[in-house]
């Protein structure tokens, strides 16, 4: 049995299915909520990132393997009750810079940050 998806919208998911490599499995693809991300999706080996806003108007997807991610964060504002307000950045840190994206729902950003922690800690 496929273990579940999640995912924001079917044509991002969609993006990211056709270009899996062989043996690759998407867990989740997330709309990004700030003007140039347009996703980030989330594989078994990678993460794949798309920029709406890369030069000359086009369109970007950078696929970043977790063997070179060197730290994953996340950051939330916390209302007065302690709790997180709905849009939190996830940054995933490499040697040559730092990929942002803001997620609709500090649950969406932990889920990111927890699968690529894992397979940044056990890779």
């Amino acid at each position: 049995m496929a273990e579940e998806i999640y995912f924001d919208k079917k044509e991002q998911l969609q993006i990211v299915q056709n270009s899996l490599l062989p043996d690759e499995t998407v867990f989740a693809v997330y709309d990004g909520k700030d003007v140039g991300t347009g996703f980030i999706g989330l594989t078994d080996r990678r993460v794949i990132l798309q920029d709406n806003s890369f030069a000359g108007g086009r369109v970007a997807v950078t696929s970043v393997p977790y063997s070179k991610v060197t730290a994953v964060s996340y950051a939330s504002n916390a209302s007065v009750f302690g709790r997180f307000t709905e849009e939190t950045t996830v940054a995933i840190h490499t040697s040559h810079g730092t990929y942002e994206v803001l997620l609709r729902g500090s649950d969406k950003a932990k889920h990111t940050h927890d699968v690529i922690l894992h397979y940044v800690v056990h890779a």
